[in-house]
């Protein structure tokens, strides 16, 4: 799985909302790559703070944008060695 295919279905995929065969390449993905690991760990961050009604780390949300707005921005395939904001 890419990481842009895996990142497309990475929220899904915390909520549990995904069929078992997409679950299971996702999880491969994010154990064999930091960049979208650290993603996911920042997802969970921000689901945990929110589920305690707390303000998530601005610095969480930063990263979390900054990496969204560079998936729209590529126009290719982030894992292909392109530049990616998270994780440098």
């Amino acid at each position: 799985m890419s990481c842009a295919r895996s990142s497309r279905a990475l929220q899904a995929y915390l909520d549990g909302e995904v069929d078992e065969a997409t679950a299971r390449r996702v999880t491969s993905h994010l154990n064999g790559c930091r960049d979208c690991g650290l993603e996911a760990d920042l997802y969970r961050e921000i689901k945990s703070a929110l589920a305690r009604q707390q303000q998530p780390d601005p610095r969480a949300v930063e990263r979390l944008y900054t990496f969204a707005e560079s998936l729209l921005h590529t126009g290719s395939d982030p894992g292909d060695g392109g530049d990616r904001a998270p994780g440098g």
